[in-house]
């Protein structure tokens, strides 16, 4: 039996799990197609239900292979995609939503995010977000690699409060947000999606984190997801298309590591003592 997966609820009420599916480098060689596929159907068996996915992974690749995995499953799943920084004027941010829309076989998005700022004025952006939310298309919006200065920006233009979540790169050994911006995301309810959260897999071969993760027969990425699972209003989205670690990712939310184990691990890996410039991958 395993624990529940816990939840993140976002500002419009909506919980989701804080444990999702992550797309990165999915649709890329078609070849992978059928483990990709499955690894995502586990992913939703175990409880997984959230999938984070963007036009800009495979340039529309991943979204394909989402879109067959869940041809029969649309409504188990909240489903999370990105629009391109340079396709999100107001008319092109409709366009390239209605061809997520295409590639994916639905008819809305559960989250729809700027994948980072670009060039065109974020009110427009904000404004192509409303029109589609007022239209079904999509259920909300948000944004992601944004700073607090960015957030304060987006703030303070119509309609701008309404972001949902902030996407950004955190994990043990990537904190810089813990000093500010998860502080004002929480503040202000707004979700923050933490993507790459075993650093790539790098974070799996950290001897400190070998070592306490032996003590609980568990694996370092295993400890890597628990360390983000007990952080409040963060979702995490490891990508696998493993079967294998699918299921170690979702057995991370039965890891219950001691405090004294969480205290070493903040001894190597440490929380921010000032303001650090946004890490992006």
């Amino acid at each position: 039996m395993h624990d529940p997966i816990p939840t993140v609820t976002l500002p419009g009420g909506v919980s989701v799990p804080a444990l999702g599916l992550g797309t990165w480098q999915m649709g890329e060689v078609k070849a992978r197609a059928g483990e990709e596929i499955d690894s995502l159907r586990l992913g939703l068996d175990l409880g997984m239900t959230l999938i984070d996915t963007a036009e800009m992974y495979g340039e529309g690749g991943a979204e394909r292979v989402v879109g067959t995995a869940l041809e029969d499953r649309r409504d188990e799943v909240f489903l999370v995609s990105k629009v391109y920084p340079w396709n999100a004027s107001r008319a092109g941010t409709v366009a390239a939503c209605e061809a997520s829309l295409r590639r994916l076989k639905t008819d809305r998005l559960d989250l729809y995010l700027l994948h980072w700022r670009g060039e065109h004025p974020l009110a427009d952006t904000v404004a192509a977000f409303e029109e589609l939310k007022a239209a079904g298309k999509i259920g909300a919006w948000g944004v992601s690699n944004f700073d607090v200065a960015d957030m304060e920006e987006l703030f303070a233009l119509p309609d701008g409060a309404n972001c949902a979540a902030n996407q950004v790169l955190y994990n043990l050994g990537q904190r810089g947000i813990e000093y500010d911006l998860l502080p004002w995301c929480r503040a202000r309810g707004v979700a923050v999606m933490a993507y790459s959260p075993i650093e790539q897999g790098r974070l799996a071969h950290h001897p400190e984190l070998i070592h306490i993760a032996k003590a609980y027969q568990a694996t370092p990425a295993q400890v890597a997801l628990a360390f983000l699972l007990r952080r409040e209003g963060v979702i995490a989205i490891p990508k696998s298309s493993n079967l294998r670690r699918v299921r170690e990712n979702r057995d991370a939310v039965d890891l219950q590591v001691t405090e004294d184990d969480w205290a070493a691990l903040d001894a190597v890996f440490p929380a921010p003592e000032h303001k650090m410039p946004l890490a992006m991958i």
